[in-house]
């Protein structure tokens, strides 16, 4: 059976303001307030003979109860609602008509607590964090998009008179090209692929350092607010799942004679099988990842070679959107599924470990959970980022899979857009399909599933007619299983945002939009879809923070790369302070290319006599740094290859050093608590030190006189007499 509990009867908070003689006893306690207090006796009492069982999550375990839940305070619609805190959240809250307004982060930690107030007040700095990084973002692709035109590489490769005639992209069945034909990626590329986009790489480091330490500030402030600066977690109680396997460890040796230790805990050598467990299954579900992966780069292979021996030449001509799109979208299912998956597999392996509390328990479940994640969401971009077009070889001398499937190439413009591509799919549709939509729809089908099944028993059938009481309405609501969910989506999303954001720039506004609807929907969840949570204290958010840390210092290197490996930007530069004649970028295109003679191809690599119709050269281009065929070290790598390898690597060393240092100026410079909160702090302990030498010298003032009342005591006739006479004691 269930069980929402009653506070009032369970335990009379009453209690406490009687025995101290308050007023105002009925609201001395709030209800957020009650129900941890209720929580806290309900765990605490012994409700087994045995001494290793404790508490209701014991009963919980065994079955003896189906759920244990802190009752709302009230409908939050209808007739018969009253006003309460719960009806005020969802119409000052939890509504999206009010998504300008600022959320009211006091009455929420008054409702769920300073657990939850502090994630809402998290994710309410990241949003408004977002919305410079949102509107530089937009100002850089709008640079983009003003200089498209004066682009003076995609202008060359956009000229149809050059007639540059470019080296099959795939064995047998494609045929010469003309480069012109790239003239729209190569466009597009710029969009992305700009002066600017350096100069958004190195804004959003920055950013990321003022919105880590802005939040330190907000969350120093809230601490004061909410009377946490003095506060210390106490240690957790033991699990119920720890203490089951401690009580079997001890039975085991008591059945063996041995002699018994006082207190019985589980070692390393007992936890040995679930680490080990756990290091094969995150080495094979990392290895699934890096499968799927692979099986989407043959799809790619493949489908691009069947789609060009198509007879339509529409779908011969969209050859590479198509292919570029389908694997984008399948690359998003597989990482949707996945993620479920992985989610559970987590759970599952922290579970074997058996961790002592419940605070070990969710820093494990977290840290599983989150690497799990982030590869299965990154290593397709990694992929388009850093090693696609790179593992290729040349013409007359590709890299082959399993001996027939020629490795693939980036397109002219580079594959910045095909990582944009990527990227945006799969950001946009996680933040649509499992954010928003599975965080709707899910839920609201399990309470109704719950629904039905109550309906159906025995006792439901018999109490139809009568009104339900709130323990029973709060039971249909889906039970709450944690802040893990709330933050891990916000982190990838974090990820999104800074990792990538070179080749993205309006990743930021997209999740602007996304977070805009993600508070009040968290909010509407939290309110009329989830059972109240029982109410936890915290003075931070934990783990989260140094896990926001790390993915901010990992961006920097990424954007690094990013901007030398994969875009164009560096040997740009190389091109023009070296290699042009007159310091512009006219020729930097015709310098990137490389060579063929057509008659080096090997046998069946090259294309089918009816594709060389209309070809009478005999050279093609590639893009690459190569010797041409007639020099003495043909298709050796060229001197100007070296010259941009050595400028790509030096670009990733400065860029990195120098953006690394003026974020940690940035720390340096802004300091993590306000400048009012320490002055009220500081003045707060020197009344404090004040008190307290009140009261100590009030103290050796008391006892200075109660000496001085002992020492006349002392010398008093009444307690010490001086010695009878004979003649005075005969008169006695």
């Amino acid at each position: 059976m269930s069980m929402g509990y009653r506070l009032q009867t369970v335990f009379d908070c009453k209690g406490f303001a009687t025995k101290f003689d308050l007023l105002d006893r009925d609201s001395f306690f709030d209800s957020k307030t009650r129900s941890s207090i209720v929580f806290e006796v309900l765990k605490r009492t012994k409700c087994t003979k045995s001494k290793f069982s404790m508490g209701i999550t014991s009963l919980l375990g065994s079955g003896a109860y189906l759920a244990a839940y802190p009752l709302h305070d009230g409908d939050i619609d209808g007739e018969n609602a009253q006003p309460n805190d719960r009806k005020l959240l969802y119409e000052e809250w939890a509504s999206y008509s009010v998504f300008y307004k600022y959320q009211p982060i006091g009455l929420i930690r008054k409702y769920f607590g300073e657990k939850i107030g502090l994630y809402f007040a998290w994710l309410g700095v990241y949003t408004q964090m977002l919305i410079p990084a949102s509107l530089v973002g937009v100002f850089v692709f709008l640079y983009g998009c003003v200089t498209v035109d004066d682009d003076i590489p995609s202008m060359e490769i956009c000229d149809g008179r050059r007639n540059i005639t470019m080296c099959p992209l795939c064995d047998g069945v494609c045929g010469f090209w003309n480069l012109s034909t790239a003239c729209g990626t190569a466009r597009a590329s710029h969009l992305f692929d700009n002066p600017a986009t350096v100069f958004f790489s190195i804004f959003m480091a920055l950013w990321a350092a003022f919105f880590m330490e802005h939040w330190k500030r907000r969350q120093m402030r809230l601490n004061y607010e909410w009377d946490l600066t003095g506060f210390e977690e106490e240690e957790d109680h033991p699990r119920a799942e720890y203490e089951f396997r401690v009580m079997q460890k001890s039975l085991k040796k008591e059945q063996k004679k041995s002699e018994k230790t006082e207190k019985e805990k589980l070692t390393c050598k007992d936890r040995c099988p679930a680490y080990m467990t756990n290091l094969v299954m995150m080495l094979l579900m990392i290895g699934v990842t890096f499968a799927i992966v692979f099986g989407v780069i043959l799809y790619r292979i493949s489908t691009t070679w069947a789609l060009h021996m198509s007879s339509n030449p529409t779908t011969r001509s969209n050859v590479r959107l198509t292919v570029k799109a389908t694997a984008a979208i399948i690359n998003l299912v597989v990482i949707l599924i996945l993620d479920e998956v992985y989610g559970a597999v987590a759970r599952w392996l922290t579970t074997l470990e058996v961790p002592k509390t419940d605070k070990s328990f969710e820093e494990r479940l977290i840290f599983k959970t989150f690497i799990l994640k982030f590869f299965n969401a990154f290593t397709p971009i990694i992929y388009i980022a850093f090693f696609r077009g790179r593992l290729v070889g040349h013409p007359g001398s590709y890299i082959y899979v399993f001996q027939s499937y020629r490795m693939e190439e980036c397109a002219h413009g580079g594959c910045l857009m095909e990582l944009c591509i990527q990227l945006s799919i799969t950001m946009l549709g996680k933040q649509l399909i499992q954010n928003n939509l599975f965080e709707i729809g899910i839920p609201k089908l399990k309470k109704l599933i719950r629904y039905i099944k109550s309906k159906r028993s025995a006792f439901q059938e018999e109490e139809r007619e009568k009104t339900l009481q709130r323990y029973e309405t709060d039971f249909f609501l889906e039970p709450f299983s944690g802040l893990t969910p709330e933050y891990m989506e916000m982190i990838i999303q974090f990820g999104f945002v800074t990792l990538f954001v070179a080749s993205f720039p309006l990743a930021p506004l997209f999740a602007l939009l996304n977070n805009i609807i993600e508070i009040r929907l968290d909010a509407k969840k939290f309110v009329a879809e989830l059972r109240r949570p029982v109410a936890a204290r915290a003075k931070d958010i934990g783990i989260w923070y140094n896990i926001l840390r790390g993915v901010a210092k990992i961006a920097v290197i990424v954007n690094a790369f990013v901007i030398s490996f994969t875009s164009d930007f560096v040997p740009r530069l190389v091109y023009q302070y070296m290699y042009s004649a007159d310091g512009s970028m006219h020729g930097f295109v015709n310098h990137t290319l490389s060579h063929f003679n057509v008659s080096h191809f090997q046998n069946g690599t090259g294309p089918v006599n009816s594709l060389y119709a209309g070809f009478q050269g005999e050279i093609c281009r590639y893009k690459d740094y190569r010797e041409p065929p007639w020099s003495s070290t043909p298709y050796q790598v060229s001197k100007e290859f070296w010259a941009v390898l050595a400028a790509r690597l030096a670009f990733v060393i400065v860029f990195q050093n120098v953006v690394m240092l003026m974020s940690d100026i940035v720390d340096w410079i802004i300091p993590d608590i306000p400048k009012d909160i320490s002055i009220q702090i500081h003045k707060e302990k020197i009344l404090m030190v004040d008190l307290f030498m009140k009261e100590e010298k009030g103290k050796n003032l008391t006892i200075g006189d109660d000496k001085a009342k002992e020492n006349n005591l002392k010398h008093s006739p009444v307690l010490h007499p001086r010695p009878l006479t004979h003649t005075q004691s005969n008169c006695y």
